[in-house]
């Protein structure tokens, strides 16, 4: 991911607020009945036959009321679409293909109950074939938990969300919890460059995907597979906060909302106001098209829905959560490092081969040289922050790749 805008474009004009649920309520149950003192005038129909008429109808009014407010949590069943935005596709391929038997609600519920940790979190990684071919980014990725301070029993609740079928099976060679997210009529299976349209589907499928896994009544850790895990993360995170997100740039207060983030990497607690938080971002998508997932982040975030919505967002101190846009400054604290403003498969192997190597060389170190030491990170080189003129503002991106 890479760095966006701080504002929303002045020419868009905001989207219109989604209804509440006590509205939605409250619109659908409240009955209009004229000022009489009887519900029903005088007839020659029973008033048995009456009644049960009324109960009738409340019954079909409450049951359309409730399917449409209806969300999936982790007993309620495996009835709902993982992408219930492709339900009214008009391309019969758009259809979400997991599994060969078919039940996909089923098999995910399973990986997801199989990896939580005891308060129901996972950690959640995609995967596509150019990412997960040997001696490339899933390698590097699984590496940095095993030599990483306190992240090796991280591994047991590790996810990782495959979106091809090739991806799938090398994940299931050397991982114990792989999930196949594979839609008909979408590959994934090649490097998805930056801003294309296929980039562009990918993430905001992932959007969707992390919105049913909230749904589902499971916390998650997302991370992209381009990040590096040296430390636990978990005592880093705020305890009060709904959804807690990295940065490319950190401005020095967690709570300002002029940070940038960088969607490669967040905490989100399961709960009605992160559930609906990620409806809106991924319906946003209308609202901002052309844009991706972090763009869209950027604008919606000082959008009064959020307010209103009581949404605690926190910003992470790339001091701990750092990457090669903003490099944690000190190694004894980073916890995670993200191969991020960088473009190619190859520039960030490139780069993220040699901050394993950094991370190694500090872990060699006697404890007190280790305490005093000023060692800093030898990256960036092939990921040089000069190729961030190239997508110096989202408008300009979405050009350039139209373009080619």
């Amino acid at each position: 991911m890479n760095t966006v805008p701080l504002l929303r474009p002045q020419s868009t004009t905001r989207r219109q607020l989604p209804v509440t649920t006590k509205q939605l309520l409250r619109t659908r149950f409240t009955p209009s009945f004229p000022a009489s003192t009887s519900m029903f005038p005088e007839s020659n129909v029973p008033r048995a036959v009456l009644v049960f008429v009324a109960i009738s109808v409340s019954v079909l009014l409450l049951y359309g009321a409730a399917d449409s407010l209806r969300f999936q949590s982790s007993s309620s069943g495996y009835s709902f679409n993982i992408f219930p935005s492709l339900r009214n596709s008009n391309n019969s391929d758009s259809k979400l293909s997991i599994n060969d038997d078919g039940d996909d609600d089923y098999k995910l519920e399973k990986v997801l109950k199989e990896a939580a940790m005891e308060d129901k979190t996972v950690i959640i990684a995609t995967l596509n074939e150019a990412w997960a071919a040997p001696n490339t980014i899933i390698d590097l990725f699984l590496e940095s938990f095993r030599i990483g301070q306190g992240t090796r029993r991280l591994l047991n609740h590790l996810v990782i969300v495959a979106l091809d079928r090739k991806a799938y099976k090398r994940c299931m060679e050397f991982h114990a919890h792989c999930f196949a997210l594979v839609t008909q009529g979408l590959d994934f299976h090649d490097e998805a460059y930056f801003m294309t349209l296929a980039y562009l589907e990918m993430m905001w499928r992932r959007i969707d995907f992390l919105r049913a896994v909230l749904q589902m009544g499971y916390n998650f850790v997302f991370t992209d597979a381009d990040i590096m895990w040296f430390r636990d993360p978990f005592p880093r995170f705020f305890l009060d906060a709904d959804f807690q997100i990295a940065c490319d740039h950190f401005l020095g207060n967690s709570s300002d909302i002029q940070n940038r983030p960088n969607g490669g990497f967040n905490y989100v607690k399961s709960n009605n106001r992160t559930i609906e938080f990620y409806k809106f971002w991924y319906s946003s998508r209308e609202t901002y098209p052309g844009y991706h997932d972090q763009d869209v982040l950027n604008f919606i975030k000082f959008d009064p829905f959020i307010e209103d919505l009581g949404l605690k967002m926190r910003f992470l101190d790339t001091a701990f959560f750092g990457g090669l846009c903003e490099p944690s400054k000190d190694l004894n604290l980073v916890c995670t490092m993200h191969a991020n403003c960088c473009y190619g498969l190859d520039s960030k192997l490139h780069d993220l081969r040699i901050m394993l190597q950094d991370w190694k060389t500090f872990l060699s170190l006697p404890p007190a040289l280790k305490r005093s030491s000023s060692m800093l990170w030898t990256v960036p080189q092939n990921c040089s922050l000069n190729s961030l003129r190239r997508y110096d503002s989202p408008e300009k991106s979405v050009q350039q790749s139209l373009q080619q």
